[in-house]
């Protein structure tokens, strides 16, 4: 089979197609993927695969055809899911370079709006490092400016977890400009993270709190702080879990308590008020426990013991007076 023309469609088993080694997908939704699969069984595959057509020798001399994917993954995995005996297919030259091929898929997705943004820009890199795109290049191949490109670059600097949250969509691309401000600050950017998966924070919320951590280096690199007061505000904010600022002053100070929205605001209250009740039962816990060390002491103690605690007392009382009489007629008392 030959084809006359790029745009000509044909149709070919969907086991004789290989997959792109170059595919910028790296995830799949499978409960999306049985969808389209539902929907192939319905009404057809609407819009073809795109692959290439290779020739291959056989041991016996014999010639079999095969066909590696460039564009489509998801419908071709979709299509067996749903068990289609054929699938439409585009052939494309068969010179094509794995450039073009990677070139093809990564436009595909991106028209498509099908990539991730993790997934995106390991694309780009890949463009970039394999291929020795500039920015400004890959920009015009998927018709986005090159700061889309950079900014999309960028995100492969994060933290592998924070780029797992973002391509499982825990977390928006927004959410990251916050974090990637305290890149310098790793304690800081984890516990950002964590509220925003906790606390739902907005990204209006997340830049608010990533700024105040900025000022708040200003503030520390400006004026001098106890590494004591350091301690306190770390071991706050980890036992509240929000962000906590001590700030001194030449008489008492003040803290600062970050919360995200009123029920947070109640939560914390409600935390605060857990803790003082719980230090509330342990210093009570305490005193009982003396208690009853006391009264088991005084219940060991034997009649002739306080017996002899009585006596002493009584010796002690005696030579105190003494002592009193002695000093009284002392000449020093006396004037002539």
């Amino acid at each position: 089979m030959q084809p006359q023309d790029n745009n000509s469609i044909f149709w070919i088993d969907t086991g004789r197609v290989r997959p792109n080694p170059y595919q910028p997908r790296r995830t799949f939704d499978e409960d999306k993927l049985r969808d389209l699969a539902e929907s192939i069984r319905q009404y057809g595959i609407l819009q073809p695969l795109v692959v290439t057509r290779h020739e291959v020798e056989k041991a016996d001399g014999g010639i079999v055809v095969e066909y590696e994917l460039i564009a489509g993954e998801r419908r071709l995995r979709a299509s067996r899911i749903a068990e289609v005996g054929q699938v439409p297919v585009v052939i494309r030259s068969v010179e094509d370079s794995e450039r073009v091929k990677l070139e093809i898929a990564i436009v595909e997705n991106i028209q498509r709006e099908d990539l991730n943004p993790i997934d995106r820009a390991l694309a780009f890199n890949k463009l970039v490092k394999d291929f020795n795109f500039k920015h400004i290049q890959v920009a015009k191949k998927v018709n986005k400016s090159r700061e889309y490109i950079s900014n999309s670059l960028r995100l492969l600097s994060l933290p592998k977890v924070i780029q797992t949250a973002l391509a499982e969509g825990k977390i928006t691309e927004g959410h990251t400009r916050p974090l990637m401000m305290l890149c310098d600050r790793k304690e800081e950017q984890d516990t950002l993270f964590e509220e925003i998966l906790l606390k739902k924070l907005t990204v209006r919320d997340a830049e608010g709190i990533a700024r105040r951590i900025a000022q708040d280096k200003i503030r520390k690199k400006e004026n001098v702080f106890s590494s004591e007061i350091l301690e306190m505000e770390k071991n706050l904010t980890k036992k509240l879990g929000t962000r906590v600022q001590i700030e001194s002053r030449e008489i008492g100070g003040k803290i600062t308590i970050d919360f995200s929205s009123e029920d947070d605001l109640k939560q914390l209250l409600e935390h605060i008020s857990k803790q003082q009740n719980k230090q509330e039962e342990i210093y009570l816990e305490d005193i009982n426990e003396e208690e009853e060390i006391s009264n088991t002491n005084d219940e060991k103690k034997s009649s002739e013991e306080l017996e002899v605690e009585k006596k002493e007392k009584m010796l002690e009382q005696q030579k105190k007076e003494e002592q009193e009489n002695l000093e009284m007629y002392n000449i020093k008392n006396f004037t002539i």
